[in-house]
């Protein structure tokens, strides 16, 4: 007997700030601001009828958000400003380069959250105050852990936890009564901020460095099965990782069987700790791994992230 996959639904007409009603300081926007730059993907030419359907907006660090068939999806909410400090572990700390294109507090409604792991430069203090408490969030078992059992009411109320190669839906409340319904196909995808080796052993034991997830967004459009699902454009989120041996399966199920990946977001930077002047271990990508890692999955697009 087949087993039905874990689904949530999200109401696009119910547009709520991301914000709790008790930090709302003014009406909410309706729309995100005007880029300064963008791109066209696929490129078409310039007498070709424009049906684009999805937008992505880079915020700064690794918070990207998308818009598509009337959904917005924030991933790795960061909304801290230049020379603000995070708290990433045991003796490190980490202070921010560039201020966000927009401000927690300017967004306009965000209907579900993509967080990679429970890491200070990807949900920081601001927003794990600030947020509203029932927005759902995608995110690793250890981050769900954290976000659902805080007390006096601090908890978050709609964390799915999703492991590596594990899967979910997130049906998208329609628009009209078309039977092509908007669907997202979540897929966990394997990240290590500590590379393969003893290292990562000791880190499994001691918890020091929290379990980070990658994703497989494949969004697409269901009719009347449960289990029905035809994807239209597939984005690989790397996460923050290493290049690891698990990585190596992502081709194996994906690129190699015709299932081609559109669009990767790539987490750069090359973070050391404790710190780039004493750069001990290394837990985030350089470009020498992210080069590795884009000739693995073959993307038709790269757009490096969480770089600076």
């Amino acid at each position: 007997m087949a087993t039905t996959k874990p689904s949530i639904t999200i109401d696009i007409n119910q547009k709520q700030s991301p914000i709790r009603d008790e930090k709302k300081e003014s009406r909410v926007r309706e729309q995100l601001p005007t880029p300064k730059s963008s791109q066209t993907h696929p490129q078409r030419s310039s007498s070709a009828n424009d049906d684009s359907n999805a937008s992505l907006f880079f915020v700064g660090t690794a918070t990207t958000i998308l818009e598509w068939e009337g959904l917005r999806l924030m991933t790795d909410p960061n909304f801290l400003h230049a020379g603000d400090h995070v708290h990433l572990g045991p003796g490190v700390t980490a202070t921010r380069r560039t201020n966000p294109a927009v401000n927690l507090e300017d967004l306009p409604p965000i209907d579900l959250v993509l967080l990679s792991h429970y890491h200070a430069d990807h949900f920081d203090q601001k927003v794990e105050a600030e947020l509203r408490r029932d927005l759902p969030i995608i995110t690793t078992p250890h981050a769900h852990k954290h976000l659902s059992s805080k007390g006096d009411g601090e908890a978050f109320t709609s964390v799915h936890a999703v492991d590596a190669w594990e899967d979910m839906f997130v049906d998208v409340s329609p628009q009209s009564t078309s039977p092509r319904q908007p669907r997202l196909h979540v897929t966990g995808m394997p990240g290590k901020h500590v590379g393969d080796g003893l290292l990562s052993k000791a880190n499994d034991i001691l918890g020091a460095v929290p379990p980070t997830n990658g994703w497989m967004l494949e969004l697409g459009y269901s009719s009347s099965s449960p289990e029905d699902f035809t994807n239209g454009y597939r984005i690989y989120i790397s996460g923050d990782t290493l290049y690891v041996h698990e990585l190596e399966k992502i081709p194996e199920l994906y690129t190699n069987v015709g299932k081609s990946i559109d669009l990767m977001l790539i987490h750069l930077g090359g973070t050391t700790i404790p710190g780039p002047h004493l750069p001990i271990l290394m837990v985030t990508m350089d470009a020498e791994q992210g080069l590795k890692l884009v000739k693995l999955v073959r993307p038709e697009v790269t757009i490096p992230i969480h770089y600076e």
